[in-house]
């Protein structure tokens, strides 16, 4: 088999170069894996994965390749949240799958395994391999084990809305920092069903991570030995001439927005499958995730809605067991996975507890559609996102409160100033606005801990943390910056969402608004930002840089 590294390692230069690495002839006249690993010390998430890429470096010498390994960046949702950091989290998507194919495609590597973690990583990682095509494995470092704090499952999502009840007075400052303390025990990404463990499942469900080893915990004993498969993996497929593309197919984006739906999934899967579709050419219209929402019935009973973390679901079977309860109903289609069997042999492998109560029989869900549901109207011509709570909330009509920025609302939830009824619109939080589409789990969380969850609708441009509940809608677009309808709302006026019509309206004259109405300058015109600002596009196709 030719091999694309045989252009490098047969010029003596670079040959010479790569022996200073401490590689050898031997090691020169193999396949070359390039290994991106997104290590970092800014965040647990991806705390460990300089240990797992040491056993996917054997795992790849194993089966005869020369494993090389180099790095991403990562941005932490979870620690820049409700800070003006946050708005890199959605750019560093684009940046980390930049700069893997970067490094791929200029060291012409045979092959390619990511090792991810935490939200922006699995994506970006993903991405990345669908630019490429190479046979890629995608590695996901697996779930925090969830805290323990006075006698229950903890997660950060606990932490975010005990500040809220803390500025509400209802949580004491003790009370507070014994649960910080408590909350994230150590390495890996948040416990629920966040966007990092929705994420995994959802590429686990497309075939292009490995199905049953990379939902095994961060640091379960047995994570170093799926790291090690993963390098043999990688190598068998390329030895089959299997690449990334082989499972990108428009089936298997189906096939991930049904498990999404039905385990309850981030509302980022939205952004990130549309921009993954971009990336492998694959036609995918915002409306099939509607579709298929209304379709699909919620069965897992996982944070942020539920009781259980993702290490509680893994621990009853993981994603073969939920793939299992959609075969089953006949809601899958069988597709390859890089493992190198099929979905549905692996689900039909599967053991279940009977007394398991994880993920429930699709004849007997926990709410008849998936959580999420696709709007548009007055406000959302092209689309928006509508998160919904474990509450089946059909309709839902009040004044509008509108801010501009996050910190606003963040202060008027704590002055008492926001109240049961509104309609929270926050605004420029857009791609292009903020730039980058912040997560607003400060301001979900504030308002939970003030008791106003299930009692205030919030709108925005921007996006919100998988860890988020209530009656969210984000991603609403044309954004605000571009002069969509959000950016003419005014105090006062009556906003109506309703649910079964998919529709989101305003009753205003927003043509007359637009009149007097200018647009902004953008915040950044030089550097990442700027360039970020030029070239993203509408959230209703994934905020993405790419063309299609």
């Amino acid at each position: 088999m030719h091999y694309r590294s045989k252009e490098i390692t047969s010029r003596p230069p670079a040959r010479a170069m790569l022996k200073a690495t401490g590689l050898t002839d031997e090691d020169l006249d193999k396949p070359l894996i390039g290994i991106a690993n997104t290590w970092t010390e800014v965040t647990p998430c991806n705390f460990h994965l300089r240990r797992l890429a040491q056993k996917v470096k054997e795992g790849i010498r194993a089966r005869g390749g020369t494993p090389i390994e180099f790095n991403t960046i990562a941005v932490s949702d979870g620690i820049t949240m409700g800070t003006q950091g946050m708005r890199g989290s959605l750019v560093s998507r684009e940046v980390i799958a930049d700069s893997i194919e970067l490094m791929v495609e200029s060291h012409l590597f045979d092959g390619l395994v990511a090792i991810v973690g935490c939200d922006k990583t699995i994506p970006g990682a993903a991405m990345a391999m669908a630019r490429v095509d190479l046979p890629s494995v995608l590695f996901y470092g697996g779930s925090i084990a969830p805290g323990q704090w006075r006698g229950k499952s903890v997660t950060i999502q606990d932490v975010f809305e005990a500040v809220g009840a803390h500025n509400a007075g209802t949580m004491a400052d003790d009370d507070l920092t014994s649960l910080e303390n408590r909350a994230c025990p150590g390495a890996g990404a948040c416990g629920g069903q966040f966007t990092a463990n929705t994420m995994a499942m959802a590429f686990s469900v497309m075939g292009l991570s490995p199905i049953g080893l990379s939902e095994v915990p961060a640091l379960d004993p047995r994570k170093d030995h799926a790291a090690f498969r993963c390098g043999e993996i990688v190598m068998k497929n390329l030895q089959e001439n299997r690449s990334a593309r082989h499972f990108l197919t428009p089936l298997a984006f189906r096939n991930a927005i049904v498990a999404v739906c039905a385990t309850g999934g981030s509302t980022n899967a939205v952004l990130h499958l549309l921009a993954l579709a971009r990336e492998a050419n694959v036609e995918l219209p915002i409306e099939m995730f509607d579709q298929i929402a209304a379709e699909v019935p919620l069965i897992a009973d996982l944070k942020p809605f539920g009781r259980y973390m993702a290490t509680d679901l893994e621990r009853e079977g993981g994603v073969a067991l939920v793939a299992r309860k959609l075969f089953a109903a006949g809601m899958l289609a069988d597709a390859p996975n890089v493992i190198g069997r099929t979905l549905k042999e692996e689900a039909d492998d599967v053991k279940e507890r009977p007394d398991q109560d994880v993920i429930l029989n699709v004849n007997k869900p926990l709410k008849s559609r998936g959580a999420f549901a696709i709007l548009k109207g007055d406000l959302a011509p092209e689309g928006c996102v509508l998160k919904l709570s474990g509450k089946d909330i059909q309709r839902f009509e009040g004044p509008a409160r509108v801010f501009d920025t996050e910190q606003d609302v963040f202060t008027a939830c704590q002055d008492g100033k926001i109240a049961a009824g509104d309609v929270v619109v926050i605004r420029y939080m857009g791609p292009k606005g903020a730039p980058g589409m912040p997560e607003m789990l400060a301001v979900t969380a504030a308002l939970v801990g003030a008791g106003l969850g299930d009692k205030v609708a919030l709108l925005t441009d921007g996006r919100f943390s998988g860890a988020t509940h209530g009656l969210c809608i984000g991603h609403i677009a044309p954004e605000a910056h571009v002069g969509g309808p959000i950016a003419m709302i005014q105090d006062g006026d009556r906003i109506t969402i309703d649910v079964p019509s998919r529709t989101l309206n305003v009753d205003a004259n927003l043509d007359r608004r637009r009149l007097q109405w200018k647009a902004p300058a953008p915040r950044f015109e030089r550097g990442v930002f700027g360039k970020y600002i030029r070239e993203v596009g509408s959230a209703a196709t994934g905020a993405s840089t790419q063309p299609f």
